[in-house]
């Protein structure tokens, strides 16, 4: 999967296609390649500055928002590793609070790529040179602090060989990437969830780990693997709490805090800010204020997470409606948007899902609040057909060829959420003309 790994600037659409020649042979999961590239390049990841290092099924991503937006409200110069992109590669890799300029991502990519070929070729994925590229531009460029984002699971992922993070934290547990996170394996847990948790908490380390509340079988997990590496377990409703109303009533040891609800919509965005809160107040690499916690909370943003689109090219065919975007493609995810639509009017949506995804994820909680179902393709990957949602939906289901179709096609009332894949959300975005920054 090349994961629209493509760039107008010469130079970086170059190595790029360098990526992009990478072949991982079938079912190859390890920490072995990274470390090895790694090791070539004089192991930037043990220079790093303190690390906050986020895992979860959904809104990792968000509580990594909050989390740069805290530290950035309280003056701190603050790099971030995030994934997937949505319109641009650069996106990846955020430089002391700027996106990683063309000329720089390209020098990286380059020399990550030759230190691969100057030996015996180690076999590095897309995903393992992005990671290296990214330790080594956090180590020369100074900051106060990096945020960086788990890609898939935790315990195998690329970016799990930071030796001493300054905090790690795990946002919700859902079952989703079944193929690689659920394949059987000696010594895991066999019941699904556990089985997430397990690998999620393979981002310990003998550091404060901070987590929402989860169903016991998960907790197990979490509980014998901080034991067994050292690591300060914080779960909420045990060692830190967070109400949530017309404000956000943050407790623990130290004491309370009243905060603000984020300007990012969804009730489950104040649960990863509350996620973040705790993070930053249980680690003692850097100080932040309540204050900073608050405008980080107001200010924070994250591009289709229930995002109200813009006027642009897109949404014009739209009229006069709201149009919402959102990435969101498992069961978890589906429930989060329910609730956020759970009290507005009926509303048209539009979705297209890669084809290993569940196609009730996001159909099936908001059946009852639906006008109309379209389906269009996922750009660049095997999507599901129209016929593959009808289980789902009482509705009929138009077969779309693109986004602007859908939104021509669409009856004259009503709101409409786009939903169901990052892939298409980015192209959603660019088709808008609104280009993450």
């Amino acid at each position: 999967m090349k994961d629209f790994a493509i760039s107008d600037h010469p130079r970086v659409a170059e190595q790029l296609a360098r990526l992009g020649q990478l072949t991982v042979p079938q079912g190859r999961l390890g920490l072995e390649i990274i470390e090895g590239l790694l090791a070539r390049l004089g192991h930037p990841e043990r220079h790093l500055p303190p690390v906050f290092h986020v895992a979860g099924t959904n809104g990792k991503g968000s509580t990594c928002a909050y989390l740069r937006a805290m530290l950035e409200a309280q003056g701190l110069r603050v790099h971030t590793a995030t994934k997937p992109h949505l319109v641009r590669y650069n996106e990846r890799i955020r430089l002391a609070g700027r996106l990683i300029e063309d000329d720089l991502l390209a020098d990286l990519l380059a020399e990550v790529m030759d230190a691969n070929e100057a030996g015996e070729d180690l076999g590095p994925s897309f995903f393992e040179v992005t990671t290296a590229a990214i330790f080594l531009a956090f180590s020369r460029v100074p900051a106060d602090a990096c945020v960086i984002e788990v890609g898939l699971g935790g315990r195998l992922d690329a970016t799990n060989v930071i030796p001493a993070p300054a905090a790690c934290g795990i946002a919700t547990l859902g079952i989703d990437h079944e193929a690689f996170l659920l394949r059987p394996e000696e010594g895991t847990p066999l019941d699904p969830l556990a089985r997430i948790a397990f690998e999620k908490a393979g981002i310990t380390r003998a550091a404060p780990l901070v987590t929402l509340d989860y169903p016991a079988r998960a907790e197990a997990e979490i509980a014998a693997i901080a034991s067994a590496r050292g690591a300060t377990w914080l779960k909420r409703g045990r060692d830190w709490s967070a109400q949530i109303a017309d404000a956000i009533a943050y407790q623990d040891a130290a004491g309370s805090l009243t905060l603000p609800l984020p300007a990012l919509a969804g009730r489950h965005q104040a649960e990863n800010a509350a996620l973040a809160v705790a993070m930053i107040r249980h680690q003692s690499a850097v100080t932040v204020s309540p204050e900073a916690m608050a405008q980080g909370i107001r200010t924070a943003r994250w591009p289709a997470r229930l995002q109200l689109l813009n006027q642009g090219p897109l949404t014009a065919l739209a009229g006069a409606r709201k149009v919402w975007l959102d990435g969101g493609h498992n069961v978890d995810a589906g429930l989060a948007i329910a609730r956020h639509f759970a009290d507005s009017a009926p509303f048209h949506l539009i979705t297209g899902m890669l084809a290993n995804k569940d196609p009730s994820a996001i159909v099936a909680p908001l059946a009852d609040r639906l006008l109309s179902l379209s389906v269009v393709p996922a750009p660049g990957h095997d999507a599901h057909r129209p016929e593959d949602f009808a289980p789902f939906t009482s509705l009929p289901v138009r077969a779309c060829a693109d986004v602007e179709q859908a939104l021509v096609a669409l009856p004259p009332e009503g709101d409409v959420l786009i939903a169901g894949s990052l892939y298409l959300a980015g192209d959603v975005l660019a088709r808008n003309q609104e280009f993450p920054d």
